[in-house]
């Protein structure tokens, strides 16, 4: 019997983490449930390549995945993306407590920098109402900003209104690929933007209405001219409850009036509604659309055409706009599926 005691006292040391070491797989909820109630804490505790997982419930905070943690997983418990969320209200013109404002980067609810990171089954959001807040005219309001690399996200839902999805790299000239599989994203200006690598497959694309026209724009890309790949949006669909001819599919967006942001979007296979303006590219800052690598191929719905101002991909040159081609690299990276 002491003897037996002694073995199961030896493997337990063995097998038991060291005190104060970081745990890989962490457990977040708001009722107390487990080791953490903000989805922030669970981030600070768990190290490289570890698991948040997070139960039902709305995380008011503002959180964010440094660079360091590489790897590391954010997952809602139930598989069902409206279970888990994760909110703030901040937009670029509201004041920080020493007067400032946070500016559209800083006004993210969620900023994600690390390579490799993986987020599945829940929603982030950015909850900022113009009409409550008449006074702030800087209305970007940024539910997550991204700038890191080999990043996949999978049955994620992205609310906001403008600006929703800053889709973005560490630095000018580096490579940020990024995956939206199964991905519900709403929003009006602007709402898909950034210079990231970024590919949106199967993806629901909610074009929500201003009562204005323009509504929005979709898209508002700032590839490098050097990426041959910014924006692919493929076997998707756009939706809108707003009036037919009222948005548009992108604009080029030139940070800072960069000549060298060269934007790179195309949208093919994917069905687009009514409110899609027949010129669906428009110009930016004094930057004509024309300059830019808009292109089209194979789309459907009400809102699809042809024409000298919906530049399409010809069969041959629609393989080279595929999701692996975007999101290879020098790698080899394949999270398509």
């Amino acid at each position: 019997m002491l003897k037996t005691l002694l073995v199961a006292s030896t493997l337990a040391v063995l097998v038991s983490p060291p005190a104060g070491a970081a745990v890989a797989n962490v457990v977040v909820a708001k009722d107390g449930s487990g080791a953490y109630a903000t989805v922030q804490a669970g981030i600070d505790a768990v190290p490289a390549g570890g698991t948040v997982s997070i139960k039902p419930g709305t995380y008011h905070e503002v959180i964010t995945v440094p660079a360091a943690k590489t790897g590391v997983t954010l997952r809602g418990t139930t598989g069902k993306a409206a279970d888990v969320v994760v909110d703030y209200d901040n937009a670029s013109g509201t004041k920080k407590p020493d007067g400032s404002t946070y500016g559209t980067t800083g006004s993210a609810t969620a900023t994600i920098a690390a390579n490799g990171f993986t987020a599945t089954a829940l929603t982030f959001r950015n909850s900022f109402d113009r009409k409550a807040h008449p006074e702030i005219t800087a209305t970007q309001a940024v539910a997550v900003k991204t700038t890191g690399d080999r990043m996949v996200f999978d049955n994620v839902t992205f609310l906001g209104h403008q600006d929703t999805l800053y889709a973005d790299t560490a630095a000018v000239g580096t490579t940020g690929r990024q995956y939206y599989r199964n991905c519900s994203i709403s929003g009006d200006v602007d709402f898909l933007f950034g210079r990231a690598t970024a590919v949106f497959d199967r993806a629901t694309i909610t074009a929500l209405d201003r009562g204005s026209n323009p509504n929005g724009f979709l898209t508002a890309a700032s590839t490098r001219r050097a990426n041959p790949y910014g924006f692919l949006i493929v076997g998707s669909r756009v939706l809108s409850p707003a009036a037919a001819s009222s948005f548009y599919l992108g604009r080029p967006w030139h940070p800072g009036g960069d000549v060298d942001a060269i934007a790179q979007v195309v949208i093919r296979d994917t069905a687009l509604p009514a409110a899609i303006k027949a010129t669906p590219w428009t110009d930016m800052s004094g930057f004509s659309w024309k300059d830019a690598r808009f292109f089209e191929y194979r789309n459907t719905g009400a809102g699809a055409g042809t024409g000298s101002d919906r530049p399409q991909l010809t069969a041959a040159q629609a393989a080279n706009f595929t999701a692996q081609r975007y999101l290879a690299g020098a790698d080899g990276w394949n999270p398509v599926h």
